[in-house]
This record gives C-alpha cells, structure tokens and sequence, in this order.
C-alpha cells in the first residue's frame, strides 16, 4: 500500500524511498532507473514485463515529464498488459485503488 508520495519520496508499507520505484506484488526494487533518464524504454522494465502482471502503472513523474516509448507500449499492448501512464500522484491512488483486485506493478518515477 503506498501510504503518501510527494516529490521526491514515496512511504510504502511504511518504509520511505528517495529514488524511484517499481512496486511487485511482493517486493519494491528502489534501484530502479532508466538508461535514459526520462524516456522509458523497453529494456527499462523487462523484469516488469517477466512478472506477467495484468497491469502496468507508470509514474510519470510529479508533472508528468517522463516519456514512456510507443515501442514499449506497443508490447504491452501486444502482450495483453493493460497500461496506466499518468503522473504520479495519481499512479500511486490508482495503484492503491486496483491493487488487491488484480496483478498489478506500478513504476513510478518520483521527481520530475
């Protein structure tokens, strides 16, 4: 459950992070970054894309500034994965709203 978020932090099941996220079913991975920076790439989420969830969150930041690739959503969309890109704050609600509902990773970029 994520609990707050403000720019720059995240408290999930009461443990605050600095650096973004991916939020699995049973585990957060806080070394996650993109080679990139702010355009996400597919190679960015192959550990996501390996889980098989039926949902993909993406965070785009605060203001919404990161960049998710047409090729990266084409194959979520070709692997039947059902994606959210949204900012942040609402990546985190919509998370908290779906997440005992289905199999859901949410990766959220926490700044800008």
């Amino acid at each position: 459950m994520i609990e707050a978020y403000r720019f720059g932090e995240i408290v999930i099941s009461g443990k605050t992070y600095h650096t973004d996220v991916i939020i699995y079913h049973d585990h957060v991975d806080s070394r996650w970054w993109r080679k990139q920076g702010h355009n996400l790439e597919l190679d960015d989420i192959r550990q996501v894309i390996e889980a098989h969830p039926d949902t993909v969150i993406f965070g785009t930041g605060q203001p919404g500034l990161m960049n998710i690739s047409s090729t990266t959503i084409a194959e979520m969309e070709k692997l039947h994965i059902e994606t959210v890109i949204v900012p942040t704050e609402q990546a985190c609600q919509e998370y908290n709203r779906i997440a005992a509902e289905r199999k859901v990773i949410a990766c959220l970029h926490l700044t800008c």
